[in-house]
């Protein structure tokens, strides 16, 4: 414990600038909405170490992430998946995985459903079953939410839970992991998914294929519905980004990602 603290008080020291109070450095950072919660939490405890520095956290997904740092609007930029060999290639980008989360699909705390098999996961989301009773739930139609195409949340569920297969046209679209447990928690006749790390009394996380969607599972692999969450820089980081990324890899930011709900990936 002493020893993680020492650590933890020397990453923080050195982003001080000594005899430069009146200088502001500067950090934005922009992409996945899973991210939020750890990058927020750990630049409020940068920011307080510090005055002279400002961070400032953005969501907009994880195409948005690729984007803003790709064309320097910011400096690290967030994606709940790996980049793509265009993406890497078109601007120069390193990744740095931090944590490990899984997504999970949700319904209304209330709704008697409470397991769903893939295949009827994969029927449900192409609105080829359109009723809950069928599956054992309420007397009404499936209201069916999803992620746009920038959701790096969308793009592991859709390749992992639903095999790319199709999705109906009346799936409500919302922007982030946030607004689909609001919404979730709003519906009685909702499902849809949201990264685990985002999943509280609010809503109710189903258990797919027999397997519990917990962030144990998923770091294990039992779970199939899994992915890391990656910091991304346009080159090699320097300066606060990198101190950032430092502080975040480091055992004070593995107790901020694990306070958050996500396993940290060792560095």
């Amino acid at each position: 414990m002493m020893r993680t603290s020492a650590i933890a008080v020397a990453l923080l020291s050195a982003l001080a600038l000594p005899g430069c109070t009146s200088k502001v450095e500067t950090l934005g950072i922009a992409g996945g909405t899973a991210h939020i919660p750890v990058m927020e939490k750990a630049a409020a405890k940068l920011m307080a170490a510090d005055p002279g520095i400002r961070i400032t956290v953005e969501g907009g997904g994880s195409g948005v992430g690729v984007q803003k740092v790709g064309e320097g609007l910011v400096q690290i930029g967030n994606t709940g998946r790996p980049l793509s060999d265009q993406e890497v290639d078109k601007y120069g980008l390193k990744s740095f995985a931090f944590a490990i989360d899984g997504v999970a699909v949700a319904v209304h705390p209330d709704n008697a459903v409470s397991e769903l098999t893939s295949d009827q996961c994969r029927e449900i989301f192409a609105g080829r079953i359109s009723s809950w009773k069928v599956i054992g739930g309420p007397d009404g139609p499936i209201s069916l939410y999803g992620r746009d195409e920038a959701s790096g949340t969308r793009e592991v569920f859709w390749t992992t839970a639903l095999a790319k297969g199709e999705v109906a046209a009346s799936t409500k679209v919302v922007p982030s992991n946030g607004a689909m447990k609001t919404a979730i928690a709003g519906d009685p006749l909702a499902i849809g998914y949201l990264g685990i790390g985002h999943v509280d009394e609010s809503v109710k996380a189903i258990v797919l294929d027999g397997v519990e969607p917990t962030q144990e599972n998923a770091t294990s692999g039992v779970y199939k519905v899994n992915r890391q969450l990656f910091m991304n820089t346009k080159g090699e980081p320097a300066g606060l980004a990198k101190k950032f990324i430092d502080y975040i890899l480091s055992p004070e930011g593995a107790k901020i990602i694990e306070e958050c709900g996500y396993i940290p990936v060792s560095r």
